[in-house]
């Protein structure tokens, strides 16, 4: 190992030997906060790479802004802008013009708001949208082995003889 790279463990260890979780990332923050300045960056936001996943990247603003002390201390608040999101998300759908580009942006920040939540429950979005997609995938296949044995398409079914379907296979994935 390099001088230049022991020198920044040094930085955030050498002092903290019996300091918290919490001190050492508050720590931490200020050595990166330093390092933006001599690097003449002026955002906590600066770096975080355009190209990562929306969620991962929604996140990372999340986790910069929380230690600069720009974050709810619990999930009432993280709740409550969800709700107030999905309120703004239906108006702009319910408006007898309703613009694309405005339901887009307030969906945006739906999702934020919702990955707000995920991050303060520890819980990493991307992962859990992945599961998710897994999860539906594997029961839309129940569905349509369901309707299959039927004796009927897909499209033959109604809505309502789908969905039937579809509580079923949940049912029976709890039963096993």
């Amino acid at each position: 190992m390099k001088n230049s790279d022991i020198q920044p463990l040094l930085d955030v260890f050498g002092s903290l030997k019996e300091a918290s979780a919490e001190q050492v990332k508050q720590h931490w923050a200020s050595i990166k906060a330093k390092e933006r300045k001599d690097k003449s960056l002026h955002s906590v936001l600066d770096n975080i790479p355009l190209t990562l996943p929306a969620l991962t990247r929604s996140v990372k603003i999340q986790q910069r802004v929380a230690r600069v002390g720009f974050d709810w201390d619990d999930l009432g608040p993280v709740v409550d802008k969800i709700h107030e999101e999905i309120g703004e998300v239906l108006h702009e759908v319910r408006l007898d013009k309703p613009i694309q580009e405005k339901i887009q942006d307030e969906m945006g920040d739906l999702l934020f708001a919702v990955t707000n939540l995920a991050r303060h429950l520890g819980i990493e979005p991307e992962q859990a949208l992945r599961q998710a997609n897994a999860k539906f995938e594997r029961r839309f296949r129940g569905v349509e082995t369901l309707a299959s044995k039927s004796g009927k398409s897909m499209e033959e079914h109604s809505l309502i003889e789908l969905d039937g379907y579809w509580d079923q296979v949940k049912r029976n994935e709890v039963h096993k």
